[in-house]
């Protein structure tokens, strides 16, 4: 059962309260900010909490057990720093929220009501809603190993090993065109072959979308250069001669491991394990053939 501070228990025993939400979103690049429902901003702890976002949240749906909360948050892209082009290029995705109850009278009376993270976003026409999820969904993630052909390391993390600022696995090149934010042709990859960045990764230098970065979908050739398509769209139109780094892909395959990276003896998957066929199969007794004499 949650403790209420005594200045807040007092307040809430007087009858009428002065009460608002303030949320606390902290980023995965660092950057703090605070929202909340009052018509005036609140601060504390640091952090000032707008009141020109119009921030509005659903009732608080909990439950024993692993299944995750029911919390909405929503409101209007009205503030500089709530912006959709923030939220389309995923800045918000995997932020920690808090969710405080404070008296704005003073902000000394408060308690926290739920810690989590952002999950799925809806964007509309001027406003969004973000499904907050509680601590327990972390719970619910897949953990540990699995028994696969595949090779269940990141490209480039510790268990994997391959240096991907390599000159060998990376190349800094220049945008020489973008269209529908997500097809871009580049110069600076020549000497990589088709395919090579395919499933790799990007990071913006320089330009609108600076320090922004994504996954690779497909890598072809296109006349002197290379054209790659992007999972996911960009969050700002790239201009000629912005500034950009690819990063190589892998399939995990224990092949390209060891064709592409030589890096077999770290491959984290199972390639020679039985498959399928082998695991439904049963044994047959084979019939000794007597030898003519």
């Amino acid at each position: 059962m949650r403790q209420l501070p005594d200045g807040l228990a007092a307040h809430l025993a007087g009858g009428a309260t002065t009460l608002c939400h303030c949320w606390r979103v902290a980023l995965r690049s660092g950057e703090v900010m605070g929202f909340t429902d009052h018509d005036l901003p609140v601060s504390f702890d640091g952090t000032t909490y707008d009141a020109e976002t119009g921030f509005a949240a659903t009732e608080i749906d909990s439950a024993l057990g692993l299944a995750v909360d029911n919390l909405e948050a929503s409101g209007a892209l009205s503030s500089d720093r709530l912006s959709e082009a923030r939220l389309k290029a995923g800045d918000f995705d995997a932020a920690v929220v808090e969710l405080w109850r404070v008296n704005w009278q003073d902000a000394t009376q408060r308690v926290l009501l739920k810690r989590g993270s952002i999950g799925e976003v809806t964007r509309g026409r001027g406003f969004f809603t973000a499904e907050l999820r509680g601590l327990t969904d972390v719970l619910n993630q897949p953990a540990g190993r699995l028994y696969q052909y595949g090779c269940d390391a990141l490209l480039g993390d510790p268990r994997c090993g391959v240096d991907l600022a390599s000159p060998s696995f990376s190349a800094e090149v220049a945008v020489n065109s973008c269209s529908a934010l997500r097809r871009l042709e580049v110069s600076g990859a020549e000497r990589f072959a088709a395919g090579f960045f395919a499933r790799g990764t990007f990071t913006f230098l320089s330009g609108a979308n600076a320090g922004r970065g994504g996954e690779i979908k497909f890598h072809r050739m296109a006349g002197s250069g290379a054209a790659i398509e992007l999972w996911q769209p960009l969050a700002f139109d790239a201009a000629r001669g912005d500034r950009m780094v690819l990063r190589a892909g892998c399939d995990r395959q224990f092949a390209t491991c060891r064709a592409k990276f030589n890096n077999a003896a770290r491959f984290r998957g199972f390639p020679h394990m039985p498959g399928d066929d082998f695991v439904m199969s049963y044994a047959v007794k084979q019939k000794k053939t007597k030898g003519k004499g």
